[in-house]
């Protein structure tokens, strides 16, 4: 296939946001590249049935890390999705922009164009959200977002507790204040379906016949002319073809896929790439590198009370809540991987929330590796610094595009990690102490009492530890020369290709990064049409 304007590897968040906002041109033809199926799993669009997708290999890239002392001495797992979508059919679907303050600060290492007065307009014109339109909030756009529907009696004393510890409690948590908050928090859910990235932005614009869209696909390299890419090669039901383009490649892996990408295309450290035999086309050290992740710990409780979620999935009452699922689109099934977060300073003199605490009103069976709840009535908190300092890194290890990336987390390296991850959990637990709340605790179950100094905390998060499934900067954008991708997304030292996705933020937006993947790839939109006005004028 020859004629593209655009090749685009990778349907993720991303990936389809690009697809959409691209194609919009009749004149400019798009090729949507996807290593995996089709959304068509039926667990795909039912909320809770993502812990069924996130169990089937087959729609998922899984990154083993390297054993170090910050995972416990063991491998740790880091998926990602592998289906049209990408993580975003398979993720928790909180929808947290980020704050402006954390946007600004990518700016200033970037360029003004990445800066909130930007991104803001950005996410109005993306979203079609339940509370309707305000100043950065969009009633009109592509993507559905809407506000929980399950509310209790233990979800009112949770939200409580934090009033309590002088958190304001907020209508919408997404409100550029900068300031701590605690509240419902929106999802990407429909009328009761998920709305992935592909449901919300790809879906309208297959109908165009200028975009085409392949899946079950792998993208191995892209392929170049000198320094100019032509296109990419792909392995597509074990045949490899290339795939030409006479405007630009757009790389939108995600910081877990796109080094990789790279890498295999001859992009990276020169002594690493020729270890595999791979032609070095462009010297950059730093792809792979800078890549950062939250490690959450998991906080759990034992209840007097049976007031959690438990009982709503075992026994009968499981199949009473799938049954509502499939008549009313509501309940325990249609509800979020959490519905309820709060935002806090781990430390007093800060001048902005540093943690994020998604809440739920049920508790894991740790024997069961948290794919069952446990028998007793419980809660859980999973609690996370917001802007970790320490670096790891992802590199491949061998030319196979279909080899998942081994990484190194290098969680908790830096003094400032180390502060913020044992305040966040001495703050949840003072959270925890509070009225109404405490008095429904019985104990805490996780990590538990024995692990009560600085220390010891540390030691939690080592053994008991999980990521966020949030890693970015693997091929930093920045102004400076040693940044893989420059301020308008290009990739230093060649032509005609970007790369747009998680792997580009030079930090992480305080929270999850879904929202915030997509209202970067709607501003690099912008960018990549004006960039392509800029060149139709002077020819």
């Amino acid at each position: 296939m020859e004629g593209f304007d655009y090749i685009i590897a990778g349907a993720g968040a991303a990936g389809c946001v690009l697809a959409h906002r691209l194609s919009a041109d009749p004149a400019i033809r798009v090729c949507l590249i996807e290593a995996g199926p089709r959304d068509t799993h039926p667990f795909i669009a039912m909320p809770k049935g993502l812990a069924k997708v996130m169990a089937d290999p087959k729609h998922l890239w899984a990154h083993a890390s390297t054993p170090e002392a910050s995972t416990g001495g063991a491998s740790e797992t880091w998926v990602r999705g592998r289906v049209l979508g990408g993580s975003s059919s398979v993720n928790g679907m909180m929808y947290v922009r980020g704050q402006p303050a954390d946007f600004d600060a990518i700016a200033e290492v970037t360029s003004d164009d990445w800066a909130w007065k930007h991104i803001g307009p950005a996410y109005a014109a993306l979203e079609s959200h339940e509370l309707g339109a305000d100043e950065t909030r969009g009633a009109a756009g592509p993507l559905k977002v809407s506000m929980p529907t399950l509310k209790d009696a233990l979800s009112d004393a949770q939200i409580a507790a934090g009033e309590a510890m002088g958190w304001p409690r907020k209508a919408d948590v997404n409100a550029p204040d900068n300031g701590e908050a605690v509240g419902y928090t929106p999802r990407t859910i429909h009328k009761g379906k998920r709305q992935s990235a592909a449901t919300a932005f790809l879906r309208p614009a297959e109908a165009r016949s200028n975009l085409t869209v392949l899946t079950e696909c792998t993208v191995d390299r892209v392929v170049f002319a000198g320094k100019r890419a032509t296109g990419v090669e792909v392995l597509r039901r074990g045949v490899r073809e290339v795939i030409g383009c006479h405007g630009e490649v757009i790389v939108c892996g995600g910081a877990m896929a796109s080094p990789a990408i790279l890498e295999r295309s001859g992009i990276g450290d020169p002594a690493r790439l020729e270890a595999l035999g791979i032609p070095v086309v462009h010297a950059s050290a730093e792809v792979g590198e800078n890549l950062i992740e939250h490690r959450g710990l998991i906080v759990q409780w034992k209840l007097k009370r049976d007031m959690s979620q438990n009982k709503e999935f075992k026994g009968w009452r499981l199949l009473r809540s799938v049954l509502r699922y499939y008549l009313a689109k509501d309940g325990p099934m249609a509800a979020a991987a959490y519905e309820l977060g709060a935002w806090f300073r781990t430390r007093p003199g800060l001048n902005r929330p540093d943690a994020q605490m998604l809440i739920a009103p049920f508790s894991f069976d740790f024997a069961k590796n948290r794919q069952d709840v446990e028998r007793h009535p419980g809660m859980h908190v999973v609690v996370y610094p917001l802007r970790p300092t320490s670096r790891g890194s992802i590199h491949i290890a061998t030319r196979d595009p279909d080899a998942a990336a081994s990484f190194q987390p290098n969680y908790r390296a830096t003094p400032e990690d180390r502060a913020a991850m044992v305040g966040a959990v001495r703050v949840v637990r003072a959270w925890a102490g509070q009225r109404p709340l405490a008095a429904l605790i019985e104990a805490e179950t996780m990590p538990g009492p024995d692990f009560a100094s600085d220390a010891e905390i540390l030691a939690a998060y080592d053994r008991f530890g999980t990521c966020g499934y949030h890693a970015v900067g693997s091929c930093r954008m920045g102004k400076d020369a040693e940044s893989v991708v420059d301020p308008r997304t290009s990739v230093r030292g060649v032509e005609g290709l970007r790369v747009v996705d998680t792997s580009i933020m030079p930090a992480i937006p305080a929270g999850n990064t879904q929202g915030p993947t997509m209202a970067m790839a709607w501003r690099a939109a912008d960018l990549i049409l004006a960039d392509r006005e800029t060149l139709a004028q002077a020819a």
